[in-house]
């Protein structure tokens, strides 16, 4: 038994196709970039803290390492470089939103840096400041 073919309608055409960059309503575009700028404030508050935590942690070691022999002056080591780290990733995390931010006001936020699809809402919702869709993302983390 043949199937017949049944005539596409416009409606049918233009769902298959990619949506245009840009038909983001300004309403839709302030919500992003407050939720953005929120996001940026609490991750600058939240590295501020952190400095005052190691600024905090370097004097009480500094004034708490008599009578370290190498095993104690490893692990100071070791946990200040840990700490160091944890803000780094806060600053890095912080440059992201502020990228999504830029990207946001020259149109390219949702869109994909790599292949230039359309970078799906779940995804944007999860990491906000997401720059690449998720098979790209994909091919980047198994080179």
């Amino acid at each position: 038994m043949a199937k017949t073919a049944e005539p596409k309608t416009a409606a049918a055409k233009t769902a298959g196709a990619k949506p245009a960059r840009g038909t983001r309503s300004a309403a839709e575009t302030e919500k992003i970039r407050v939720a953005l700028m929120e996001r940026r404030d609490e991750l600058k508050a939240e590295h501020d803290q952190t400095l005052v935590e190691i600024a905090e942690l370097q004097q009480h070691r500094l004034t708490d390492s008599a009578g370290d022999d190498q095993a104690d002056t490893g692990t100071k080591t070791f946990e200040r470089e840990q700490e160091i780290t944890l803000a780094n990733n806060i600053l890095e995390r912080i440059t992201q939103v502020e990228r999504a931010l830029e990207r946001l006001d020259e149109g390219g936020y949702g869109w994909c840096e790599k292949c230039g699809n359309a970078i799906p809402v779940e995804r944007l919702a999860a990491f906000p400041s997401a720059t690449l869709c998720v098979t790209c993302k994909q091919l980047e983390e198994r080179r």
